[in-house]
């Protein structure tokens, strides 16, 4: 018969995710702290939330779906994310950020140099952040996380947000 100590190795829990490994980013070869570092959440949902607002003007204004009621809420649904997904995409492609990320200090960077991406320098460029925006607006990937705090839309485009 199994003892609770024979049970012990499994119900006492797991590692926490960082024994053995460093600090935070070190696996991927980012510093811990300062510029440079991995964004933090709530830095990463503040940019979210100006990007999302940005997202609903554009869609109140050019996709109106209702006459009454709060002026950002009368834009068409899918507009806004369409609104979201080409935002992301032509922004995060091309400059490393969006205007959210622009605005509280944070970038997207590729963390392996694409070769003929197109980018600027430190810009994923059009393929991760297609790659990147996909999963972000499917949203399940983008609330997974890794030990590091990357969600899975990053590491399957091979990025990171990083502070700047």
């Amino acid at each position: 018969m199994a003892t609770r100590d024979s049970m012990g190795s499994w119900l006492d829990g797991g590692s926490g995710g960082h024994q053995g490994r460093g600090e935070r980013g070190s696996g991927l070869g980012l510093p811990a702290e300062g510029p440079g570092s991995l964004a933090r959440l709530p830095r990463r949902l503040a940019a979210l939330a100006v990007d999302w607002v940005a997202c609903l003007a554009v869609s109140a204004v050019l996709f109106p779906s209702v006459a009454d009621g709060v002026a950002l809420l009368r834009g068409d649904p899918l507009a806004t994310l369409a609104v979201f997904a080409v935002e992301n995409l032509v922004l995060v492609g091309t400059l490393g950020n969006t205007l959210g990320h622009r605005l509280l200090g944070l970038r997207v960077v590729p963390l392996a140099p694409a070769r003929g991406s197109g980018a600027l320098p430190g810009a994923p460029g059009l393929v991760r952040a297609l790659a990147r925006t996909v999963l972000l607006c499917v949203v399940i990937p983008a609330v997974v996380w890794d030990a590091d705090g990357r969600g899975l839309h990053d590491r399957a485009a091979g990025t990171a947000i990083v502070r700047r």
